[in-house]
């Protein structure tokens, strides 16, 4: 009897598999159905039309833009929340997590009562000439409402299982907190970071319901990818069909740049770099 090598060992029963394998089947067919859809013969023409293109660029640009402010606003979130200690801290991670479970159309609500031109912030912008809803500043707004807290959970999580003791070397070392944060903390946690960065950009790329919202959908200005494929549904389904296949294939290549795995045989180790005050 050979015995098994203990490094190809999974520990998972047959009937996991079996489960996991419809669960998976349940999520690849829409997906397969959608892709037989297709009409393969004009899906170019469709895909690359002026409303198409234009619509595609619009949401890369703002997702990138909601990116960069997830980042902004994410990581002192992040590090607050997994660092800090206060009256209230769980409190404050409920609702910076609110998004994952709230409604988007919700969250559209609630931005165009805080900075449409009566809500509680868009009088005072009004009056200083600032309109921000139905506009593409709206559009990164929304986007970022609702992708903020992939960032921070994702980023919390790194904190947490990387601890606190390089940190508290460094501080004893006498290392400012600022330059704890960007030499020893940051690097602890790049992949985190990174990993959350980029869930936060797949989810501001399909961002719909707060979008439509609170921003509205003109084109050229604040109609989204998703809109365009929402609208388009109602004239003209082989177009909406081949949108819907590019963004879903964008969506693939996003996260799937989140889940890299690591190569065999790399370790996280603490940074090497000398931390000085």
């Amino acid at each position: 009897m050979n015995p098994r090598p203990v490094g190809t060992y999974s520990g998972i029963p047959r009937w996991v598999v079996a489960i996991a394998a419809v669960g998976a089947l349940f999520v690849l067919l829409p997906l397969a159905a959608m892709a037989a859809r297709v009409n393969w013969a004009k899906f170019i023409p469709l895909v690359t039309s002026e409303a198409s293109l234009t619509a595609l660029g619009l949401s890369l640009r703002t997702a990138a833009a909601s990116t960069v402010l997830c980042v902004l606003f994410g990581v002192p979130l992040a590090l607050v929340l997994a660092r800090g200690g206060f009256p209230g801290q769980r409190l404050l991670r409920s609702f910076v997590l609110l998004p994952l479970v709230l409604p988007p159309v919700v969250g559209g609500i609630a931005l165009l009562y805080t900075f449409g031109r009566q809500g509680l912030l868009g009088r005072s912008l009004e009056v200083a000439g600032i309109q921000i809803a139905f506009s593409t500043t709206a559009v990164v707004l929304a986007q970022t409402f609702v992708a903020l807290p992939f960032l921070v959970v994702s980023l919390e999580g790194a904190l947490r299982s990387a601890g606190s003791r390089y940190e508290a070397v460094a501080a004893t070392l006498g290392a400012r907190p600022t330059t704890v944060l960007r030499r020893v903390t940051v690097p602890l946690v790049l992949p985190g970071l990174a990993s959350g960065a980029v869930l936060s950009f797949a989810r501001s790329l399909g961002e719909f319901g707060a979008t439509l919202t609170f921003a509205g959908s003109l084109q050229g200005v604040t109609r989204t990818l998703p809109l365009e494929i929402y609208l388009q549904r109602e004239t003209d389904a082989d177009a909406a069909v081949a949108l819907s296949l590019v963004l879903v294939a964008v969506a693939v290549i996003v996260v799937g740049l989140s889940y890299r795995r690591p190569a065999a045989g790399t370790r996280s180790s603490a940074p090497e770099k000398r931390v000085s005050p």
